[in-house]
This record gives C-alpha cells, sequence and structure tokens, in this order.
C-alpha cells in the first residue's frame, strides 16, 4: 500500500509539471542573472518588479551595462543566463559563436534617439531639432561611445546623416552607457545629449528636461533583442522571464517607455 501510495504522489507531481508547466517552475526556487542594456533601466526596473510578483520563486539580478562590454563578457562565458541587448546583433552573434542556440533569440522592441537639454537650458531644442547641436551654446555633447554602445552608433549616424557631424565631432564627450550620457547632461558636465527616448521618459528625466526626436529615417533602426545564454541554470525560469517580457504586461510597460513594438 506504501509503496502504491508514492507511485501515485509521484505521477501526480509529474502530471502536474506536464499540464500545468508554472507548477514545476513555481516547485523550487530559481535563479536568473540578466546582464541588461542600460538604456532599459526605468522599463526593467518596473517591469522586474511586477514579474517578482508573478513569480516569487525566481530571484531576479539584473546588472545594467554597455551592450558590448557585455558582449565580450559574454563571449568568455561571464555567469548571467539572460542578455537583454540594445540591439539584435549582439545576440546574433552569440548564437553564430555556438554560445546560444537559435531558438532562444527574441526580439523585444525598437527604441528611438533624443536630442536633451535641462528644462532652464536657453537652447530652444523643439524648434532647432539637430541644429541645436550647433547652438553657440553648446560647448559639449554628450553621446555614448559609439565603439560599444548601439544607441551611440544611433546620434553618430543620425549627426552624419543630418549634416552636423564634422562641425560637432570635437565637442563630443563620450558616456560609457547611453545612461551616463544623461547624466553627464543632467549634471551640467555637457549641455545637450543624444539619448534615448525611454531616458528621456524615465520619471528621474521627465520633468526636468526638454526633447526632440531624431526622425527614425536619420539613423539605422534600433531593433533591440535578446537571448538565453547556453550555461542559464534554469532555462525554464530564464524562458518565463523572456515570456513575460514578450507578452502583453511587459510590452506595456515597455511601450510607455518609449520602446516600439517590432511590429509596429
Amino acid at each position: 500500500m506504501r509503496r502504491r501510495l508514492l507511485f501515485f504522489a509521484t505521477m501526480s507531481a509529474i502530471l502536474a509539471g506536464l499540464w500545468y508547466p508554472d507548477a514545476a517552475l513555481a516547485a523550487e526556487p530559481s535563479d536568473v542573472r540578466v546582464a541588461a542594456a542600460a538604456d532599459l533601466k526605468f522599463a526593467l526596473d518596473e517591469a522586474a518588479d511586477l514579474f517578482r510578483a508573478r513569480h516569487p520563486n525566481i530571484k531576479l539580478q539584473i546588472t545594467y551595462g554597455s551592450s558590448g562590454n557585455f558582449y565580450a563578457q559574454l563571449s568568455n562565458h561571464a555567469p548571467f543566463d539572460v542578455f537583454l541587448s540594445a540591439d539584435v546583433d549582439y545576440p546574433h552573434r552569440l548564437v553564430r559563436d555556438g554560445l546560444a542556440s537559435e531558438g532562444d533569440e527574441f526580439v523585444y522592441g525598437v527604441g528611438r534617439i533624443v536630442i536633451w537639454v535641462p528644462r532652464s537650458s536657453s537652447i530652444d531644442v523643439e524648434k532647432l531639432g539637430m541644429q541645436s547641436l550647433l547652438s553657440s551654446d553648446v560647448r559639449k555633447i554628450a553621446i555614448a561611445n559609439p565603439r560599444h554602445a548601439p544607441y551611440g552608433r544611433a546620434a553618430e549616424a543620425a549627426m552624419q546623416s543630418m549634416g552636423v557631424y564634422k562641425q560637432v565631432k570635437d565637442r563630443l564627450v563620450l558616456g560609457d552607457t547611453v545612461l551616463q550620457a544623461g547624466q553627464f547632461v543632467e549634471s551640467g558636465s555637457a549641455d545637450i545629449g543624444i539619448i534615448s527616448r525611454s531616458h528621456a521618459l524615465a520619471p528621474s528625466l521627465r520633468d526636468k528636461g526638454r526633447f526632440w526626436e531624431v526622425p527614425l529615417d536619420a539613423y539605422p533602426r534600433r531593433v533591440q533583442g535578446g537571448v538565453i545564454l547556453s550555461w542559464a541554470q534554469s532555462r525554464s525560469a530564464a524562458a518565463a522571464l523572456r515570456d513575460f517580457i514578450m507578452g502583453e504586461e511587459g510590452r506595456t510597460i515597455l511601450r510607455r517607455f518609449g520602446f516600439e513594438s517590432p511590429e509596429e
């Protein structure tokens, strides 16, 4: 009788995992270590709070930085489970390098760039647009470092396509991330900056400045993607995070912070 009861208990647990995947996921605590592009900080912080409420047994650890630096670290098997990049190229390279499978790649949003100034600035950025970078009041222009930050490359491409790069290149100050570029302007270390729209819409900057959206045809489309790494500790927990970000709740938060859906 004891063996029979043990058999039925075991089968019930197996069937619960088959029919209710979340039941298996919730059975024991799991860690998900995320390497995330800096432009995601404000949107992802909010999404993470909701995700933790939905999955209390998953411990979410998020580290923010530049996508290029993360790619270099992940190429050497840095201890992360999920990579959320500011472009789709770095995740694709990891798949190409055999560090993740093609089926674990995903696209979660499309970002945009803006020219941002503090609210007290005399520069009429809304009227002047890209020409505001040529203002006599501008001594330093902050952007993310194009060498390893996709948003820095977007800023550089926009300045080149709109004909101001040669005039302003000697006034550029480079942040390690697009987040740091915004901090340079906010602190007064730079007079104006080209940052992500998600940062300009974040609570920390929303009421502190004014901005002009750079036209989408001025720089390569900022399609942003992610990937689950082949050495993820818990694939089911990592997949749960991916599904949440790609689901309606995650996308609603991303849209509120200026990330468009890839289909839009």
